[in-house]
């Protein structure tokens, strides 16, 4: 019903899949190709290698066409880094990867508004005490920049939106995300809805976060959890209103790749073929009962 992918970061590279083998598992399972993602694995290659696998899946009648840009390091991966020559270099690494994502046929690259999360002690940026002027000019010079960057390949920039992290995180409220649409405004710029983060951003009224971005949505990362933290679960397990969430995206009429941003609900990490095929299979039960609803 919808062209679902699995992400590479979650249940298939820890796998450590080669491409044909994930090209098979794709085509057995139904998935319309996977969305690609920063590091190690079989995606961290030369230009030359990438182009190779991009051109293995296309003929294969797959795509890579998201692929998730540098996040994870708090420090060297931040597009809101407060020391300017620190973001100079984050921005400089994230455009080698918008190569890479290029090279494998991606057209949309997703990022994080910031990086600096709370983590194995380190504090995260809270724009209450960072300064908001302050950190929404990082983020819009780091940008400006990868739009400028991405127009030579036709490439689109989707900022996700993020978890709180128990703080005022840049990136975790739709009015952030607003203000980084109007400030940027950019034929090549919109959002990436990431459900699970919203579900913790917002509880209970969760759908507000997406009628925020909805106008600017070229991309989602689906998955799902109890609501206090990023359990990445398969959606239909936890909490989110997949209903409404269907429902909204049917009337919008949206066609492009929706990233299942979850492993299999089994025993992993190297989880059977019948597991990646009964995922997929749950995925569109989970639309048909939503529009049925």
């Amino acid at each position: 019903m919808y062209r679902f992918v699995p992400s590479y970061d979650t249940g298939v590279m820890q796998s450590k899949k080669t491409a044909e083998e994930i090209i098979e598992l794709c085509k057995k399972s139904g998935f319309y190709g996977m969305e690609g993602v920063y590091g190690e694995g079989i995606l961290n290659g030369s230009l030359e290698e990438l182009t190779k696998i991009g051109e293995a899946f296309k003929a294969a009648g797959l795509s890579i066409d998201t692929f998730h840009l540098p996040y994870s390091h708090a420090e060297m991966n931040d597009i809101s880094n407060l020391y300017e020559c620190d973001r100079k270099r984050v921005v400089e690494n994230v455009k080698s990867w918008i190569e890479k994502a290029v090279a494998v046929g991606s057209t949309i690259g997703i990022i994080h508004p910031c990086s600096r999360r709370r983590w194995n002690g380190l504090q995260c940026y809270d724009i209450a005490i960072e300064g908001e002027d302050r950190m929404f000019g990082q983020v819009c010079k780091s940008l400006q920049e990868l739009l400028k960057f991405g127009e030579q390949f036709g490439f689109r920039i989707a900022v996700e939106n993020i978890e709180p992290y128990g703080g005022g995180m840049l990136g975790s409220r739709g009015e952030h995300l607003k203000r980084i649409y109007e400030e940027n405004k950019h034929p090549n710029l919109g959002f990436c809805l990431d459900t699970g983060h919203a579900l913790m951003s917002y509880g209970h009224d969760v759908m507000d976060l997406y009628y925020d971005m909805e106008e600017h949505l070229i991309a989602f990362h689906l998955a799902d959890n109890a609501g206090d933290r990023d359990s990445h679960i398969l959606p239909g397990h936890g909490n989110f209103p997949w209903g409404d969430f269907f429902k909204a995206l049917k009337k919008r009429g949206f066609t492009g790749n929706v990233c299942v941003e979850a492993p299999p609900f089994d025993i992993g990490p190297n989880y059977s073929d019948e597991a990646w095929c009964n995922m997929f299979k749950e995925m569109n039960k989970l639309v048909e009962k939503s529009l049925e609803d």
